[in-house]
């Protein structure tokens, strides 16, 4: 059996589990509906789902334990199947898939172990780099080392949009070597940051030539680098040193309106007895989701918390990294400065405000100057990682 045939086999087999778990899942809510239905709106434990009583009762006891012994059947098909199928390697579209769902579903994926979840790396065209190949990456660089870190529910190949790709640019007009980064974006915003500085701690130790280290990180990536540098000075980790700049694209610093919009919705969803089943639906969503409700990028910010719960932003402040010339740039899809289009739309998911660190609150107030911030307009989250403007913008910056 080939490897590819084999990784096929198991991305079947995981996406299996999901779907059996899913099937259950959504039984548990259907049954908790029942309930409350019949029980005309009655108490409910918040710990155990509710279940129905006699032959009602036992239809939902019996599609349990049949969805079960399927999943479990579906494994064993499989693997005396595996030998017979047949198909090339990973494809974008099979990464992009494998990104929205560690972005959506890490938690569940990491709890039972299913095979889909994506471990922190370093890639090319999307292929794992081994720790020797990048060594050698780094070693025939000229000193200039840009690191791309992606956004949300993405992946490294997405940074190629629409035959550009901000990396690849670079090192044709300035000489700056790409390295880009692929991680699991479900998980908290601080593991992430941790795992990302002690890679670039063990991948710089190795260095024996001085490095001029970049970070180009859009979205998401922007609060896992700032993380990153948080913990690197908490570790007393060698890279910080190392580090010139980054530039932020479009990252929620304080916060993307989505998720905050679908935490009010958790919480009127539970208001209601006949509705509050629903709200389980919303609450599968991942950690490094929720984290982007005010833009956490530390431990401190959700541990011992319930992180659906409508608490407010209760973030520890982190200020951008000291030694470190940060850029931001802020996308809008308006064409002119306005509170609706750049205070409530901004990029579509992220706010100019956001976006540029400002905040009311003097402590969380990120210090970017104003020579280095830049607005979009007439650009949404994603075209600012193909937009000539936006890149020009960036190439300004690096060649300083």
């Amino acid at each position: 059996m080939s490897k590819t045939s084999s990784n096929r086999s198991r991305d079947i087999q995981a996406a299996g589990k999901v779907t059996t778990d899913a099937i259950i899942g959504i039984t548990d809510i259907v049954e908790a509906m029942h309930h409350t239905i019949i029980n005309l709106g009655g108490t409910q434990s918040k710990t155990d789902p509710p279940r129905t009583k006699g032959i009602t009762g036992m239809v939902y006891k019996n599609i349990r334990a049949i969805t079960k012994i399927v999943g479990k059947g579906l494994d064993v098909s499989l693997n005396q199947l595996s030998a017979l199928i047949g198909e090339s390697g990973s494809s974008p579209g099979r990464e992009a898939l494998l990104a929205v769902l560690n972005g959506v579903l890490s938690d569940y994926l990491l709890v039972s172990g299913n095979p889909l979840a994506i471990p922190m790396r370093f890639r090319r065209e999307g292929k794992p780099l081994t720790a020797a190949e990048v060594a050698e990456i780094i070693q025939k660089s000229n000193g200039r080392l840009a690191i791309m870190v992606h956004g949300s529910c993405m992946n490294d190949l997405q940074w190629n949009r629409e035959g550009h790709d901000h990396g690849a640019a670079l090192l044709r007009d300035l000489g700056i070597t790409p390295l880009y980064l692929h991680y699991n974006t479900g998980l908290h915003t601080s593991e992430n940051g941790q795992a990302f500085a002690n890679l670039l701690e063990a991948i710089l130790a190795e260095s024996s030539q001085p490095i001029e280290l970049f970070i180009i990180a859009h979205s998401m990536g922007g609060l896992v680098s700032r993380s990153a540098c948080h913990y690197g000075e908490l570790f007393g980790h060698a890279w910080l040193k190392q580090l010139k700049k980054i530039v932020f694209l479009g990252t929620p610093h304080h916060g993307a309106l989505l998720e905050k919009g679908g935490n009010w919705i958790d919480n009127l969803l539970e208001v209601n007895p006949y509705s509050a089943p629903f709200a389980r639906l919303g609450k599968i969503r991942s950690s490094g989701i929720t984290d982007l409700r005010y833009g956490n990028v530390v431990t401190e910010d959700w541990q011992g918390q319930d992180r659906f719960e409508l608490s407010g932003d209760c973030r520890t402040p982190v200020p951008l990294p000291e030694g470190v010339q940060c850029y931001a740039i802020a996308g809008t899809i308006g064409k002119e400065a306005s509170q609706v289009g750049d205070g409530l739309i901004g990029d579509g998911l992220v706010t100019v405000e956001s976006a540029l660190g400002r905040h009311p609150k003097p402590q969380l107030h990120l210090l970017f100057l104003e020579t280095q911030q830049w607005v979009g307009r007439d650009m949404n989250h994603f075209e600012m990682l193909n937009h000539p403007q936006a890149y020009e913008t960036i190439k300004k910056w690096l060649a300083k």
